[in-house]
């Protein structure tokens, strides 16, 4: 559901941030939500959204985002051992450099998917494992990556998998460098560049934000989330920038882990973001209100679908940008959160049909907008390379003295540069 408009009970407006979008962040005490609370006593939401129908995934060669060139040799780093013959069960043996497996299916898997055929020819490597392997990127079929465990193998098909050497089970400390915004003994606030994965997972086994932490914080930094992310109460996309906290003791998760399952519905926590999107609501302000779950059949993404997890996202207008034909094509959105839900702002604004820029994953379809953008305009969409969101705020409760703080953001080079050349008329 989408309400908004009229400024009714489910319109939780945004305030407009006191300093420009490229402005320097700061911290402060009692710092007022930037959006209102609304009636605390909000009716219970149903869930709503639909799935939609789609076709049988297309053969790997015609997938989006594949990688060109032969797999596995010269493709991936990995180096071929020689593997001649097939691979047959129980077959795999882990060594320090990787190798290469091919598993031909012969029909009788019991299923065509391709993570079922897998998980029947190659029982010494997890389901979970071959399922991260096909999402990375590293199970081939005629050299072209297939990225969808629901893809159905074929009989007589031969299929490639690359799998990596083995990783240590705890993550080391790297020497990476980190935008910290504030630091005390308890937390620690980052300004996370594009391109920083937050944590250890299948292809992604080193150079994380959690690599780094270990490093800054040495044994301080919290165990509760696990030996594969200390420190993390909340995550952002790879590719999306802006701040994060973690905690560097126990007693600080504790905390801030509280907090963010609350999404600030009875306390002080509050994120903000800035979303540019395609197009112009044809309101101020609104609230979506979708349940989100995974893709029916592109498992590495999300989708509103019935059934799905409550997911809340309030939004305001904050600028529009016109195009060649002086229509306004672009507009420059601040979000919040009531739920934090994977995706939540990409997969909701698409939902409303206005997704982010530079988004591949959940607008692809919006690509051909860009020839209506003004030629500075197209190049700046073009050199980002990623969706443009950026988390500007962070507001939460201290772990140890109770006082609300409060940190902003001004806009990272690449969506300032976006932003002045949207907002040229030249």
């Amino acid at each position: 559901m989408v309400a908004g408009g009229g400024g009714g009970d489910d319109a939780r407006p945004l305030r407009q941030p006191q300093r420009g979008l490229g402005g320097d962040r700061n911290a402060s005490l009692g710092a007022e939500k930037l959006i209102a609370d609304g009636d605390e006593n909000r009716r219970e939401r149903q869930r709503r959204g639909q799935a939609r129908d789609h076709h049988h995934p297309p053969h790997p060669r015609k997938q989006r985002g594949l990688f060109g060139g032969r797999f596995g040799q010269g493709g991936f780093g990995h180096a071929m051992l020689g593997f001649g013959s097939v691979f047959l069960e129980g077959s795999i043996v882990n060594d320090s450099s990787g190798h290469l497996l091919e598993v031909v299916v012969a029909g009788d898997e019991g299923s065509p998917r391709l993570d079922r055929v897998l998980a029947t020819r190659c029982p010494a490597l997890s389901r979970s494992r071959l399922k991260a392997l096909i999402l990375d990127g590293r199970v081939a079929i005629r050299g072209a990556p297939v990225r969808d465990p629901a893809y159905h193998a074929a009989s007589g098909e031969t299929i490639t998998i690359d799998v990596p050497p083995p990783v240590a089970p705890e993550p080391a400390g790297e020497a990476i460098a980190l935008e910290i915004v504030h630091e005390d003994d308890d937390i620690i606030v980052i300004d996370k560049p594009r391109g920083l994965v937050v944590h250890p997972a299948a292809g992604h086994e080193t150079g994380t934000l959690v690599n780094a932490l270990i490093a800054h914080c040495g044994e301080s930094l919290s165990g509760i989330g696990g030996v594969r992310r200390p420190g993390i109460v909340h995550r952002l996309d790879k590719d999306t920038t802006g701040l994060m906290v973690a905690a560097k003791n126990d007693r600080a998760h504790q905390s801030l882990s509280a907090q963010f399952a609350d999404h600030g519905r009875t306390g002080e926590l509050r994120r903000g973001y800035y979303a540019f999107v395609w197009g112009a609501p044809n309101r101020i302000r609104g609230t979506i209100d979708a349940p989100i779950d995974r893709h029916p059949h592109a498992r590495e993404k999300m989708a509103v679908r019935d059934g799905g997890r409550e997911a809340i996202t309030h939004w305001e207008v904050l600028e529009t940008f016109t195009g060649r034909s002086g229509g306004e094509i672009v507009s420059l959105i601040a979000c919040q959160l009531e739920t934090g839900r994977t995706h939540q702002i990409r997969v909701h604004l698409a939902h409303i049909g206005h997704p982010l820029l530079g988004d591949d994953v959940y607008g692809p379809h919006f690509k051909t907008k860009a020839s209506q953008l003004r030629p500075d305009a197209r190049a700046a969409l073009t050199d980002l390379g990623r969706q443009a969101l950026h988390a500007y705020l962070l507001v939460l409760e201290h772990p140890s003295t109770g006082e609300v703080v409060a940190w902003e953001s001004g806009l990272p080079a690449d969506l300032k540069r976006l932003k002045a050349a949207l907002t040229a008329t030249e």
